[in-house]
């Protein structure tokens, strides 16, 4: 690290050098920041993109080819639990119709008398 130069020591041409070296550090410090910051914005946006290319919803979505197998492997699947299905449930035996129970109608009540007092 190197050392400061002791102000109080400098002659005023020596200061408005001096100055004129710190501004200029200054001035190339800054753009070489802002140069970072855009270089880093920059890969930051080209990370979104590939992130969105490699894990957008085209990616996971099924060829044709291995749809239609798909739909074979179901289709194999859906037959044979049909016919496990049979097999453990038998059709029920065909029963006759139940008839309808006849009631007989209700009985028919008087009108009760009130009696007022």
């Amino acid at each position: 690290m190197t050392s400061s130069p002791n102000l109080d020591q400098m002659t005023p041409d020596q200061l408005h050098a001096f100055a004129a070296q710190l501004m200029f550090k200054i001035d190339t410090q800054s753009r070489k920041i802002h140069r970072d910051e855009t270089i880093i914005e920059q890969i930051t946006h080209e990370i979104a993109i590939l992130k969105r290319h490699n894990f957008a919803k085209r990616s996971e979505q099924i060829s044709p080819a291995q749809g239609s197998l798909l739909d074979d492997l179901l289709n194999t699947d859906l037959e044979a639990i049909e016919a496990e299905l049979k097999t453990l449930h038998p059709a029920p035996a065909q029963t006759e119709p139940r008839q309808q129970p006849k009631r007989a109608p209700l009985p028919v009540q008087f009108p009760r008398t009130v009696i007022y007092h």
